[in-house]
């Protein structure tokens, strides 16, 4: 395919998730199927189209004057992959698969618009009733951090160290691009690319079939890493889903210990079996039944709650999900993780960690949450975690947003990943 019949069918996805309000992938899935003529790289260079206009929604259509998918799909090419409107024209000139150029409208809000002048929510690309949200977790940089959530996405990926250090994953992968991550201990990044490129598909490389290494991004890897549970120690993943986390724990841990993986949802969890078996990993179990963790109340050294939240960062990733996000998500997201918590203290032995992680950067789920649950649980107090941010990854390494040096948050802007909260309290004696 040609870049017009790719466009064309950019702007049909876009369309049908506006019509039908459904998740992207879901929509891109469908098209591949309808259109089977299309090859890979087309099918990427349309999802790139596609992921690339739901990022920056906001400011294109604002600088085009028009949010019809057709607007936001020539805004892409244009603002977004370096395309003029006259090298546009001359491509498209006998292409007969091209969709209907813009508007003489279009060309012209594009030319004479300068986004500076537009409301900050839009140049921030985020929905507006959120901006408070972010001024109130970043103060005012609150709009470069809304920025960087609109960018493309690196591939990052973890050395599983239980059968391959990071050196020796680089090199298998070498030829995918592939650096060691700037900050987490065993990462590996593989540049987003621009335009039409796609990223590699490393889960077909042999090394991967070995195990190894994860996809996983770099903000999970630090958090289960600021976990930073002992060889030894007893660990509960309380709402593991497909494992990422605790198969970064449990090679931590060097097979030693326990780790316990449970989540409420079967589906979600179902990956893990097969994801452990790749990895080598012995030092695990898995529960799909809340009665089966009830011999382990008030014996754990750490408990993990990586709990239900609204994703807002990886925002990146999904990108269609900051479109759909309204205040009774928000809502319900919030009463599911005050409950998540409350589930799992009661696990923490006198002495231990609860550690609680999010990938949002909303502070109502965030900070919030860790003042409501130790006002109300005084046996438990935040832990200063800067200075095991310092032991893990070294003083140069970049340095996430911490109101107090006990609850952490990364982001893209600030540490080079997706949004993720982490705070780490401890149980009194």
């Amino acid at each position: 395919m040609r870049l017009g019949g790719r466009l064309a069918g950019a702007i049909d996805v876009l369309a049908d998730i506006d019509a039908r309000r459904r998740p992207v992938a879901d929509a891109l899935k469908d098209w591949g199927l309808a259109h089977r003529f299309a090859g890979s790289g087309d099918r990427a260079a349309i999802g790139n189209i596609v992921y690339d206009a739901l990022r920056m929604r906001l400011s294109h259509a604002w600088l085009m004057d028009d949010e019809s998918p057709s607007a936001l799909a020539y805004a892409v090419l244009i603002r977004q992959w370096g395309l003029s409107s006259e090298a546009l024209s001359a491509e498209f000139a006998d292409d007969r698969f091209a969709p209907p150029p813009p508007t003489e409208a279009n060309f012209s809000a594009l030319a004479s618009r300068n986004l500076e002048d537009a409301p900050l929510h839009v140049q921030g690309d985020i929905p507006d009733w959120v901006q408070p949200s972010f001024e109130a977790c970043f103060g005012e940089n609150w709009l470069t951090e809304a920025k960087a959530l609109a960018e493309r996405p690196t591939l990052d990926l973890r050395a599983n160290t239980l059968k391959a250090s990071r050196e020796k994953v680089v090199k298998a992968l070498d030829r995918s691009g592939a650096v060691p991550s700037q900050i987490a201990r065993n990462g590996i990044r593989i540049a987003a690319g621009e335009g039409a490129s796609r990223l590699p598909n490393v889960t077909a490389e042999l090394s991967f079939q070995k195990g190894w290494f994860e996809v996983q991004d770099e903000g999970s890897q630090i958090v289960a890493d600021l976990a930073h549970p002992g060889e030894h120690d007893q660990v509960l993943d309380y709402c593991a889903g497909g494992g990422g986390k605790t198969l970064a724990m449990a090679a931590a841990m060097n097979n030693k210990g326990q780790v316990h993986a449970y989540d409420a949802d079967r589906k979600r969890l179902a990956p893990i079996i097969e994801r452990l078996r790749r990895a080598g990993t012995r030092n695990v179990q898995v529960h799909d039944d809340a009665r089966q963790l009830e011999v382990l109340k008030g014996k754990l050294d750490c408990v993990l709650v990586d709990a239900p939240c609204t994703g807002t960062g990886t925002w990146r990733r999904r990108p269609d999900t900051k479109w759909r996000l309204t205040q009774k998500n928000l809502d319900e997201r919030i009463a599911q993780q005050q409950a998540a918590l409350s589930e799992a203290a009661p696990f923490v032995k006198a002495g231990g960690n609860l550690v609680y992680v999010t990938c949002s950067i909303l502070p109502e789920e965030n900070d919030r949450q860790i003042e409501r649950f130790c006002s109300e649980n005084p046996e438990f107090s935040p832990e200063p975690v800067l200075e095991t941010w310092t032991e893990l990854f070294g003083a140069t390494a970049p340095k996430p947003h911490s109101p107090n040096e006990k609850t952490l948050t990364l982001t893209p802007a600030s540490t080079g990943t997706d949004g993720f909260f982490f705070c780490r309290m401890r149980r009194a004696n």
